[in-house]
């Protein structure tokens, strides 16, 4: 394999390492960190790469190296860090001179084809922590087993019909307003006895706790535009959440003549 060629490969295995931490959650600095530890591992020194939040920019070129130039689009995707970590070990065996360029290849195409963990799984996790959450907040037992019906049926709603069909905006919004309306409904029932623990146990499910943290984390490196994109989202989720359990609970008061929960 020509230099030329050799040097064309090894940045856009770059890249595509960087797509997939970039579109599964990581931080810009880890993106950024990646790239060019993959870079420098196979002698590319004058690579320089641009991480926002959305997108890589990614260039190469000098009197010795081959001029190269590639833009990606990569589009906000939710987390998924058993990926952020394979590929971040990955990075690191490369480094160390470990892995040729085919095994390379070989091994970005299968963590990109990790599978997620089973709807089933997922379901029940949120039950499991949603339920946890209520207890913390003041629950009782009866509020654990309303706050796991609750956490399983948001999450099967977000996997089947929220993340598919809608917007962020009008999924998050409607997963509120849903999580609202069954704790009202377990409380009116008498099927829990605080509907603030309820209530706290599912909502908390929706926070997108990783989004946030990861916008400070941006910002205190410098990364004041990538950071402030992260946290405008996590705001506008935070805000959509808020509207559809002020919403629920409005339509309530208005219906029921004004009688508090």
């Amino acid at each position: 394999m020509s230099r030329a060629r050799q040097d064309r490969e090894v940045l856009l295995l770059a890249l595509q390492a960087g797509r997939i931490l970039l579109e599964n959650g990581a931080e810009i600095f880890r993106v950024e960190d990646t790239v060019y530890r993959i870079c420098h591992a196979y002698g590319l020194y004058s690579a320089n790469a641009f991480v926002l939040s959305n997108g890589i920019f990614l260039t190469s070129g000098d009197e010795e190296e081959t001029q190269f130039a590639k833009v990606l689009q990569i589009p906000v995707n939710h987390a998924n860090l058993s990926r952020v970590a394979e590929v971040n070990q990955l990075s690191r065996r490369i480094e160390a001179q470990q892995c040729s360029i085919e095994t390379v290849r070989q091994e970005l195409e299968r963590i990109e084809q990790l599978p997620e963990f089973p709807q089933i799984v997922q379901i029940l996790a949120a039950g499991i922590g949603g339920s946890c959450f209520c207890l913390m907040f003041g629950g009782a037992i009866p509020d654990f087993i309303c706050s796991f019906l609750i956490g399983a049926l948001l999450q099967l709603y977000l996997l089947k019909l929220g993340r598919r069909y809608f917007s962020k905006i009008v999924c998050y919004l409607l997963g509120g307003a849903l999580v609202t309306l069954l704790s009202i409904f377990c409380y009116l029932m008498k099927l829990g006895p605080h509907l603030d623990a309820m209530m706290i146990g599912g909502i908390i499910l929706m926070v997108p706790g990783m989004a946030f943290t990861n916008a400070i984390r941006d910002m205190a490196d410098g990364d004041y535009i990538s950071g402030s994109v992260r946290m405008l989202d996590a705001v506008l989720v935070f805000f959509c959440i808020a509207m559809g359990v002020g919403f629920v609970i409005a339509l309530y008061g208005r219906l029921t003549g004004g009688v508090l929960l």
